[in-house]
């Protein structure tokens, strides 16, 4: 779950950033930059993904991080 948490929250991240970016709203693209940034660092470590269950993982919570950052927008924007 953690391999998960750890990519949903990443892609969610710059998944709301991008659509920031797009509407050119600069609190949000500050608040989501910040955030990415500090999350990234206190995680990078354990990126480190050596079987190919690990990796699936990964790429589904990537996956559903995206989507989520997504659908949060638009019903926030």
């Amino acid at each position: 779950m953690t391999i998960f948490k750890t990519s949903f929250i990443q892609v969610f991240l710059v998944s709301i950033n991008t659509i920031f970016l797009a509407k050119g709203l600069y609190i949000g693209v500050a608040v989501a930059g910040f955030a990415i940034s500090y999350y990234w660092v206190g995680n990078v470590k354990k990126a480190n993904i050596a079987t190919e269950k690990e990796r699936i993982v990964y790429a589904f919570g990537a996956m559903c991080g995206g989507l989520t950052g997504l659908l949060t927008t638009k019903i926030l924007l």
